[in-house]
């Protein structure tokens, strides 16, 4: 099996009234990272992404 890279344009907010990060990407809807710094949403976010691409794979969808 090949194995295939994608780039995802992320959006990393300051959550408003709490001390942490929030985390989304436009092209992947329903998919939501979080954290304390920018980098531990960073990296929550690429775990949600690999998460929300295993699903898309394992329901027959469209990666893209």
């Amino acid at each position: 099996m090949a194995t295939r890279t994608y780039t995802f344009l992320i959006i990393i907010e300051k959550e408003p009234e709490d001390p942490g990060y929030f985390a989304n990407s436009p092209i992947l809807p329903g998919c939501f990272g979080a954290g304390l710094t920018v980098e531990e949403t960073r990296q929550d976010m690429r775990e949600a992404i690999a998460l929300h691409l295993e699903m898309l794979v394992e329901h027959g969808d469209s990666v893209l």
